[in-house]
Parts: C-alpha cells; sequence; structure tokens
C-alpha cells in the first residue's frame, strides 16, 4: 500500500441500507490492510453503527485524513466535495447510485478497484468550483460554493423572469426566460446538458451559460472564460430561487445581485488507472460506435 494514505475517511449516502452494507465491507478491507479508518459521523449516523471505527465530523476529516472514499451517487459526491475543498483531500467516488459522472468506480469492482489507488496506480485531476454570491443594497446576505452549476430560475412561479447579465461589469442582455444555467466542465454533463448546453471538458477553463426556455428564440448558450465576473440582477417585479449544486437554495428578491466567480478552491479527484473521460461519456450517455463502410 501506498504510504501517501494511511487514514481514510468513508462517508456514504444518508438513509440507503445498500451503502451502509459498502461502508462496513470497505471499512473491514481497508483495516486488514493496515489502515486508520474514520467514517464521518453523518453516514455512521445513517446505517446505525460505527461498530468499532473512529466517527469524525467533515472538519476533522479535512484536517486529518489523507483520503475521503465516496459512496453513493454524484449527489453525495457534490455535498462533499464542496465541505472538503477548502482542505484540499484528495476524492475517490464508489457509485452506489443510477448514472455516476463522478462517482466512476462501480460497486462491483469497489474493492480491487480502491486496492489499486491504495497502491499508488491511479490518475488524477482538478475540478474548478464557482463561487457565489447574493448581493441586496449592495450587502451579501448569501454565499456558497458549486462544483456542478448556480441556476437562477422562477422557482414555483408560473411565469417568466426578467434580469440583466453583466459579464466584467459589462452590461450584455436583459433576458425573459425560466432563467439560467451557470455550469462548470464538471455541471455540464448535469442540468445543463438536458437544456441543450455544450459538453465541457474538464479540463477546459470555462463557465456555460445557459439559458432556460428563453422568450427569445435568439438567446444561445454561451461559454465564458472562467476568469469573468458574472453578475445576474433580477429585475421588479420579480423574485426568483437560486439553486446551487441543486441542494442549496436561496430564496432571491428583486433588485438581488447574483455574482459568481471561479473559486480559488478546486476539487482534487482520483480514478482508477486507465480511467479515460471520454470512455465514461460513452457509457452514460450510452453514444455507440457507428459501423465503418466497406
Amino acid at each position: 500500500m501506498s504510504k501517501s494514505f494511511r487514514t481514510i475517511a468513508l462517508i456514504g449516502k444518508y438513509q440507503s441500507p445498500d451503502v451502509a452494507e459498502a461502508v462496513l465491507r470497505i471499512a473491514g478491507f481497508l483495516r486488514e490492510h493496515g489502515l486508520v479508518v474514520w467514517i464521518e459521523q453523518g453516514t455512521a449516523s445513517s446505517i446505525g453503527t460505527a461498530g468499532d471505527y473512529a466517527v469524525a465530523s467533515y472538519e476533522e476529516i479535512g484536517v486529518g485524513a489523507d483520503l475521503a472514499v465516496v459512496l453513493g451517487g454524484d449527489g453525495t459526491m457534490l455535498n462533499t466535495a464542496r465541505r472538503l475543498s477548502q482542505h484540499e483531500v484528495p476524492l475517490v467516488g464508489i457509485n452506489q447510485g443510477r448514472l455516476g459522472f463522478l462517482t466512476d468506480i462501480a460497486r462491483n469492482d469497489a474493492l480491487v478497484k480502491l486496492g489499486e489507488i491504495l497502491d499508488g496506480r491511479y490518475s488524477e485531476e482538478s475540478r474548478a468550483m464557482l463561487d457565489a454570491e447574493v448581493l441586496r443594497a449592495g450587502q451579501r446576505v448569501f454565499q456558497t460554493l458549486a462544483l456542478n452549476d448556480v441556476v437562477v430560475n422562477k422557482g414555483d412561479l408560473g411565469r417568466m423572469i426578467e434580469f440583466d447579465l453583466s459579464i466584467d461589469g459589462e452590461y450584455v442582455y436583459t433576458q425573459r426566460s425560466d432563467g439560467m444555467i451557470l455550469a462548470t466542465p464538471t455541471g455540464s454533463t448535469a442540468y445543463a446538458l438536458s437544456a441543450n448546453g455544450p459538453i465541457l471538458h474538464p479540463t477546459v477553463g470555462g463557465v456555460a451559460l445557459v439559458p432556460l426556455c428563453p422568450h427569445a428564440l435568439t438567446a444561445r448558450p454561451v461559454t465564458l472564460p472562467d476568469t469573468c465576473r458574472i453578475e445576474i440582477v433580477l429585475l421588479p417585479p420579480h423574485d426568483a430561487t437560486i439553486h446551487f449544486d441543486g441542494q442549496t437554495r436561496f430564496d432571491a428578491r428583486a433588485g438581488d445581485r447574483v455574482v459568481v466567480t471561479r473559486s480559488p478552491n478546486v476539487v482534487r479527484l482520483l480514478h482508477p488507472e486507465g480511467y479515460s473521460y471520454f470512455a465514461m461519456l460513452r457509457q452514460k450517455m450510452h453514444w455507440s460506435a457507428v459501423p465503418r463502410l466497406p
């Protein structure tokens, strides 16, 4: 086993019987290899037992763990990534969910692939995050991080909202629509994809702006450099709901300013040897090879 990883934290999807069994099975595997195992406290509470393994908070994991193994779907990985990104703890995802763009290790291969990573046979990549804040009368009223996307939408209203879009202080346009998705390359295969946004390779330094059902058919997705400062101002009388990775929500008022920039934090993902982004896309997107003509 690699000396780089001595203390391993296990983080699982809450309220999932399948994850409970998998957490304890992997914990046993790691202990057999002489590693220190921590189970995240919410995970331990959810599965009903941590056995005789140490229970740790996210803050303790951030400070003391060498690696975090995330068992669940992409939602579990998104939550973990936001909470640990400032500590730069590398993450490994084991897919216990349905799709799994981020949790790329299949549950049936978990022990084998995890063993390879612990032996030092892995590739690492960094994923960019967004720093988002909401300003009201010039004062910050909300701030958070997002790995996938920031979505401004009409919420429960049955009508469109209207907002001004500015980039680096320059007015771009006023849009009437159901809202706007601001997606990282990671989030380009999430909600933005279903709204006909572009797929961005994880190494692209960009943010995709994807309108939601715009009133003007000329409103098209645009990819911006991730060095940009993106601002959306809600125009009266429209309120809106802002979602961050589909997990955190803020109810914004008319006149509020949503400011999005690239975060200095990054998410470190470890993949088994041989991982390919395009192979993952072929599998998840059900792309098939076209037979060649004779």
